[in-house]
């Protein structure tokens, strides 16, 4: 791992065996699914589709099939998706920059812990919205691009129990909020931005293995871990990059 440079997609193929594993590194992934669970609403229809970008391991699945959605994981790592496919997951190899999945084909994208893992945030956010038919439901996650959010995300939680492994992300690549709006509104998708943070009290408790998992609460600042919950609007117009603020992140500000 020592020799992976920050945000290397090769450290989920190594750490791939603690996909399931509530105790594992990727912990606070099951969290943020079950989170993100509890702002998707049932499916609509028999044969309902999420989309789920950089599915990961598959940890939706649970969570979807409940709800009643066909779940369609998208990811570039094989032995993730190798997973998902053994959780139920229609597992589909590919860029959350170019998925290869039909435009409207979604009633439901998720895009979780994706967004500061891209050097084109805004790239993804026009994929999601070229999914989703008129009407259909975003929910995505990430970090946000300030001080406090890389000290705490990085320089603290990298060192906790449940924390993101060492590495996993690179600082420079976080999220810029207010362009992230801009950008949603430009693609015809109505989208707020809601601050999370693990329930101290849980936290403790699953640390002394008194609980399986740890829910997220809502919190009123976005600074740290946000995520947005959103619709494409009815009669947007063909999702694609936005014009002129779209593309390429700015230089990097603290």
């Amino acid at each position: 791992m020592g020799a992976l440079r920050p945000n290397d997609p090769a450290q989920y193929d190594t750490l791939a065996d603690q996909w399931w594993d509530p105790s594992g590194g990727f912990a606070a992934l099951h969290w943020l699914a079950a989170s993100r669970a509890e702002h998707v609403s049932p499916a609509p229809h028999p044969g309902a589709v999420l989309v789920d970008l950089a599915c990961g391991g598959g940890l939706m699945a649970p969570h979807v099939a409940r709800l009643g959605y066909r779940h369609v994981g998208v990811d570039l790592g094989v032995p993730g998706l190798r997973l998902a496919g053994e959780h139920g997951v229609l597992a589909v190899r590919g860029s959350v920059l170019a998925v290869p999945l039909a435009d409207g084909c979604a009633d439901v994208v998720v895009a979780g812990e994706i967004l500061e893992h891209v050097e084109d945030d805004v790239g993804v956010l026009a994929e999601c919205a070229r999914l989703l038919r008129p009407g259909g439901a975003l929910v995505l996650d990430a970090l946000a691009a300030t001080r406090v959010g890389r000290f705490l995300t990085t320089t603290v939680a990298e060192r906790l129990p449940g924390g993101p492994p060492p590495g996993i992300h690179d600082p420079a690549l976080f999220v810029d909020r207010a362009r992230l709006l801009a950008a949603a509104d430009d693609l015809g998708l109505d989208l707020r931005l809601v601050g999370l943070r693990p329930s101290f009290r849980d936290a403790l408790a699953w640390r002394l293995g008194r609980r399986v998992t740890v829910r997220m609460k809502p919190v009123r600042s976005t600074a740290v871990v946000f995520a947005g919950y959103g619709r494409r609007r009815d009669g947007a117009g063909p999702a694609g990059r936005t014009q002129g603020g779209g593309g390429s992140r700015p230089p990097v500000r603290s």
